[in-house]
């Protein structure tokens, strides 16, 4: 079992001051894999002290100083890939190869974005005779969750880097592991002792420890809705600016000229990659009522045929979900859907077969779903796709609209339509006929989705100050 019970301060792996242990638990033993200390008010306190000395520094470096920088990270990151995407997987559940892929992955996208960002981005803009200037904010609280962690973690680190801005970050204490890798990656690179600083901890202690603190000048986190409430009323006292990139409950809307079976599966892959735990996962599947039944034909032969396996073993399975909490969770909202009048066309309540430990969910697939019901409303985060018809595109529309999220959303049909019909949809994102997210564009959502956009050169803005120098150039 690892044990991290250090928090990384000012350029050193240091004590807590008070802190106590905590386990994490591997979702596919229900065993300990992991002990970190769960930091306190005063650690805090030392790390903000850190990264305020350090700020007057750093804040002066050059663009090259920063590319060269985060370059050296980016090598050292590529050195340790395999040990972080291990963490990953054994922690959080994510089967071992795409923890390999796509999880250690995102966070080389992130790197190389944040070069390609900070390279091109106008630093100064001129108005007649006057200037205006971005500069780095401050010192920057990164609050980040255990579904994507490096995802999470780097695609915050990086900008904030290449802006000139000091950190402190509390990763997940479900997946703290990788965060704790990252900093040694950090560490080895070079990043000057107070810019980088890491403490472990919940988000009733350390998140809200930050949240509050005068010394902190932005707080970006990433979580449920629920959790970003709470850290801009924690923050609201300092008038800090507040990033935030919150739940979803994604529509796939399946337009009546889509290639139907490319649609279908499309879909239900980005819901049931990490088991459902994406935020961005286009849970609502919104098909024209005449053809529902081939829709639910064709998911049902993808997601019956979906296995779930030990998630440190090779293969296309899915693995656990993170916790008790969010299975017990997953399995309370596949019973209100059934007790809701929603058709179980497959999977249901209670593990998968020959399955008696470890947090694992069997994929399903609800049909006949209006959206007023509460597995259509709730982000279940796991593998649970509703199939709701629609009458025509207006209605298909109107119900993709009609959540009080917007992060992402999906349409399959022919391009064009496709391309109108998202103009329509109250979304941050919207994916036409599949893909991906880009690392150079932005992301984030409407509503109750979040505020501010993380990635590109949109991403590296949110960590900069405007300021205006009048008769700069008179």
């Amino acid at each position: 079992m690892r044990e991290l019970l250090h928090h990384y301060i000012d350029g050193a792996w240091v004590e807590s001051i008070g802190g106590v242990p905590h386990h994490v638990i591997n979702p596919a033993t229900e065993a300990p894999c992991t002990t970190i200390t769960l930091g306190t008010d005063a650690d805090v306190d030392r790390a903000v002290a850190a990264a305020r000395r350090a700020f007057s520094s750093f804040s002066q470096a050059s663009v090259d100083e920063r590319v060269a920088l985060i370059e050296r990270i980016l090598a050292e990151y590529k050195a340790r890939a395999a040990d972080m995407a291990v963490a990953i997987s054994e922690e959080m559940g994510c089967p071992i190869g795409m923890a390999r892929t796509a999880q250690v992955g995102s966070g080389i996208g992130h790197l190389m974005a944040a070069i390609k960002a900070v390279r091109e981005f106008e630093f100064e803009e001129r108005i007649g005779t006057h200037a205006v200037v971005h500069e780095p904010i401050g010192v920057v609280a990164m609050i980040t969750p255990w579904n994507w962690p490096l995802n999470q973690i780097v695609s915050k680190v990086a900008p904030a880097l290449a802006a000139g801005c000091t950190m402190i970050l509390k990763p997940s204490e479900e997946s703290p592991a990788c965060a704790a890798i990252f900093a040694e990656v950090l560490d080895k690179a070079g990043v000057p002792a107070g810019v980088f600083n890491l403490i472990n901890g919940d988000g009733p202690g350390v998140g809200a420890a930050l949240s509050k603190h005068p010394g902190i000048d932005m707080v970006s986190f990433t979580g449920s809705t629920r959790a970003g409430i709470m850290v801009a009323k924690n923050a609201a006292d300092t008038v800090k600016r507040v990033h935030q990139e919150l739940g979803g409950k994604s529509p796939n809307l399946i337009l009546p000229s889509a290639d139907l079976p490319r649609a279908v599966q499309g879909g239900l892959m980005s819901v049931l990659m990490n088991s459902g735990q994406s935020c961005i996962a286009p849970a609502r599947m919104l098909v024209q009522r005449d053809q529902q039944d081939a829709a639910v034909e064709l998911a049902a032969q993808i997601v019956g045929a979906t296995e779930t396996g030990d998630p440190m073993v090779e293969g296309r399975h899915i693995g656990p979900v993170v916790n008790q909490a969010q299975y017990e969770k997953i399995q309370r909202l596949i019973q209100q859907g059934i007790d809701e009048g929603a058709r179980l066309v497959v999977g249901g309540p209670g593990r998968p077969e020959g399955r008696n430990q470890g947090f694992y969910i069997r994929p399903t697939l609800f049909a006949d779903v209006t959206n007023e019901m509460t597995i259509a409303r709730e982000e279940i985060f796991g593998p649970v796709v509703t199939i709701i018809p629609y009458d025509d595109v207006e209605q298909g529309i109107e119900i993709a609209n009609d959540t009080s999220y917007g992060l992402s959303a999906v349409v399959f049909g022919e391009p064009a339509e496709a391309r109108a019909v998202a103009g329509r949809l109250q979304a941050g994102m919207v994916y036409l006929n599949g893909g991906a997210p880009d690392p150079n564009v932005p992301f984030g959502g409407y509503k109750q989705s979040g505020n501010g956009r993380e990635h590109g050169k949109y991403g590296l803005a949110e960590f900069m100050e405007v300021k205006s120098v009048m008769n700069a150039y008179a």
